[in-house]
């Protein structure tokens, strides 16, 4: 169990969510320790192809980690214009594009939020 904010409420709770399709591993909320997860499922994702790996989607996904904790309480859609206004100033996004990510950010972020 982790300490988190709760996104709705702006409160601390303790919880953990199961993270989708992965019985038994449960979403902390920190990049590090969930990464690995994202590393064995993001294969199964309706996004994946197979000339892309792990590693083109994990900025995407670190990404949506950040974001989510960067606008607690709000919608995917409603912030996604500063989403792809911070995105082209993201360190960590190489040469990938916001078309080319969003769908990892979103995945991410719905993961993180519990909306889907």
């Amino acid at each position: 169990m982790t300490n988190e904010i709760n996104r709705t409420t702006g409160t601390e709770a303790d919880s953990t969510r199961e993270m989708g399709g992965n019985t038994g591993r449960q979403l902390t909320g920190d990049w590090n320790q969930d990464r690995d997860w994202w590393r064995d499922s993001y294969d199964s994702k309706p996004y994946a192809s197979a000339d892309r790996r792990f590693e083109d989607f994990e900025p995407g996904y670190r990404f949506g980690y950040e974001s989510a904790n960067r606008y607690p309480g709000q919608r995917f859609d409603d912030v996604e214009p500063n989403l792809r206004s911070d995105w082209d100033k993201y360190e960590g996004r190489g040469q990938s594009t916001w078309e080319n990510m969003k769908d990892s950010v979103r995945d991410a972020w719905d993961n993180l939020t519990g909306k889907r």
